[in-house]
Order: C-alpha cells, then sequence, then structure tokens
C-alpha cells in the first residue's frame, strides 16, 4: 500500500551524458538540469515500486525544481523523493537533489499510478 513518507534516494556520478553541453539545456559541462530532474524522478518512481499493484506501474505528471548549484564532472549527486500525498491514483512527492551537503535543487512532482498494457495500448 502506498503511504505518506514512503522515500527513495537515487544516485549519480555527473559524466559526460548528463552534462547541460551534451544534453542541449546550456553550454557548459556542469550537470544538466533536465538529468538532475530525471534523477529526482527516480528516486519517486522507485519509492513506491514495490508497493503497486501487479502490472502497474507510475508515470510521472508533472514536475517542478529549482536548480541553485551546479555540479562538475566526478561529483557524486543524490536525489531524494518522498511521499507527501496520495490521493487515489495520484502520488505527490516532495524531492530534492544534493551533493554532499550542498543542496542543488528542490521541488514537487506528480506520479500517476497506471496499468501498463492499457497505458501501452493507448500508443496505437
Amino acid at each position: 500500500m502506498i503511504e505518506v513518507g514512503l522515500k527513495h534516494t537515487s544516485e549519480l556520478t555527473v559524466n559526460e551524458s548528463v552534462t547541460a553541453i551534451r544534453m542541449g539545456s546550456g553550454d557548459m559541462p556542469v550537470l544538466a538540469t533536465p538529468a538532475m530532474m530525471a534523477l529526482m524522478e527516480h528516486a519517486a518512481m522507485f519509492a513506491v515500486a514495490a508497493e503497486l499493484p501487479e502490472g502497474c506501474t507510475t508515470v510521472g505528471g508533472h514536475i517542478e525544481s529549482s536548480h541553485l548549484k551546479p555540479s562538475k564532472i566526478g561529483a557524486n549527486v543524490t536525489a531524494t523523493a518522498e511521499v507527501t500525498k496520495v490521493d487515489g491514483k495520484k502520488i505527490e512527492f516532495k524531492v530534492s537533489a544534493y551533493s554532499g551537503d550542498t543542496l542543488l535543487g528542490e521541488g514537487t512532482h506528480l506520479r500517476f499510478i497506471v496499468d501498463r498494457e492499457r497505458f501501452m495500448s493507448k500508443l496505437g
């Protein structure tokens, strides 16, 4: 059962593939904002994954986050997502990203529980 307080932390080491240059979100060799937000989504997905009914997953519906500090290649980054509200198939999270003790960004994320087969069938 998905409950408020479920939490997960995901990690990555900044490398070329997640820089602003490579992802096209900027022109400097630092962690791209989209990569930081993807790490936050990853944490949210795993925070609830073990509690989902068989055949279900979650999909992102909305994410909003600051990006306050840069992270260089080689830096270790963690993102934590914590369930703050559950309303049927809608799950809200508080998300944050850190490099060591330095806050990189924080915000909110919304995910929806979906049946995998039904969701994919909508693609035609």
